[in-house]
């Protein structure tokens, strides 16, 4: 029987960025199954374009509705069930805030100055991202 996971998992996400009282603000997830802190991303349904996903799961994860304000670009590496994996990620601000409940996969969001994120984001790639789209 052939398997059933795709050649590569195509997922998007978001750089999200605000003023904050003391510089840009970016927002950031907690995953508790991963214990990781991450930028928002998720995985795309199918017949879903990169920009699309991005924005929806910014929403499902954090209660932000944000606009895309350009590319930020993609990472590629092999996820812990051994697949190779594609995220795209777009820089986005906010448009609008609704409240949401922490759940399973994401049980805190948080808006870090830039230095904090570009310094205590759990991947590197996240790292990165921070630090090329808010200079």
């Amino acid at each position: 029987m052939p398997d059933s996971d795709p050649v590569e998992v195509r997922a998007a996400g978001g750089v999200v960025t605000r003023p904050g009282e003391d510089g840009t603000e970016v927002l950031v997830v907690h995953r508790p199954a991963y214990d990781d802190w991450s930028l928002p991303k998720g995985k795309l349904e199918p017949g879903e374009d990169d920009e699309t996903a991005a924005r929806r799961e910014v929403l499902e994860e954090t209660g932000v509705d944000a606009v895309v304000t350009a590319p930020a670009g993609s990472v590629e590496y092999t996820d812990r069930r051994g697949r190779s994996k594609r995220v795209t990620y777009f820089a986005m601000t906010p448009n609008d805030v609704a409240p949401r409940d922490a759940d399973d996969e994401v049980d805190i969001v948080a808006w870090w100055p830039v230095a904090t994120a570009a310094a205590e984001l759990t991947y590197p790639h996240d790292r990165d991202l921070v630090a090329e789209h808010t200079a």
